[in-house]
């Protein structure tokens, strides 16, 4: 069987089922797993691109997926959502490469740009100022709050992004994303223009 998996094409290998990989894990369950890798290897890789914007850091990230794809005793079992699992598991990891970024020392560069805040010229003299006071208003979020400010200005990422990320849904991003902002400026002191 092995060798004929290697006949496969990651095209063929979407015809595949859940069901049909499960069936055979009963039987093989290298053959299945190298059947799971073919079918989501590459859809994987491009959603972790998309997250983490680095092509190596996602190759890196997918071949951890399917090393705790291999870990995970209930992945053939019946009933277990294979590729919920997977995405979800590519996602965290994803987000905590993107979290980690942060903490090496990156600062929310793109949400101090002076214009973020209808800011006219004369406040780009003081972008040192404030970045210091985003950066103390930051810390008094809440972790909600937090997290995706960083996710939309820092890590650049889009509402569909964040959405995927998170978890949750567009509309769902769009009026967290909005509360958020206006958290910020209020700690901040400051209004939220109106156009």
């Amino acid at each position: 069987m092995a060798a004929s998996l290697r006949l496969i094409s990651p095209q063929q290998a979407q015809a595949w089922t859940e069901d049909d990989i499960k069936q055979l894990a009963v039987e093989n369950p290298r053959d299945a797993m190298e059947m799971v890798i073919r079918k989501w290897r590459q859809a994987l890789f491009y959603h972790a691109s998309y997250i983490v914007k680095d092509g190596q850091e996602a190759y890196d990230l997918v071949q951890e997926v399917f090393i705790r794809a291999m870990r995970e005793k209930r992945f053939f079992q019946e009933g277990f959502k294979m590729k919920a699992w997977l995405y979800r598991v590519t996602t965290n990891l994803c987000f905590n490469t993107v979290r980690n970024r942060k903490r090496r020392g990156a600062i929310l560069d793109t949400m101090l740009k002076p214009e973020a805040f209808g800011a006219d010229q004369l406040e780009i003299v003081f972008a040192g100022e404030r970045r210091n006071e985003v950066m103390a208003a930051l810390e008094h979020l809440s972790e909600a709050h937090r997290e995706i400010l960083l996710l939309r200005y820092y890590d650049d990422l889009s509402y569909a992004e964040i959405a995927d990320v998170l978890g949750v849904k567009l509309g769902t991003v769009m009026s967290r994303l909005s509360r958020s902002r206006c958290r910020l400026l209020d700690v901040m002191g400051e209004s939220p223009i109106v156009h």
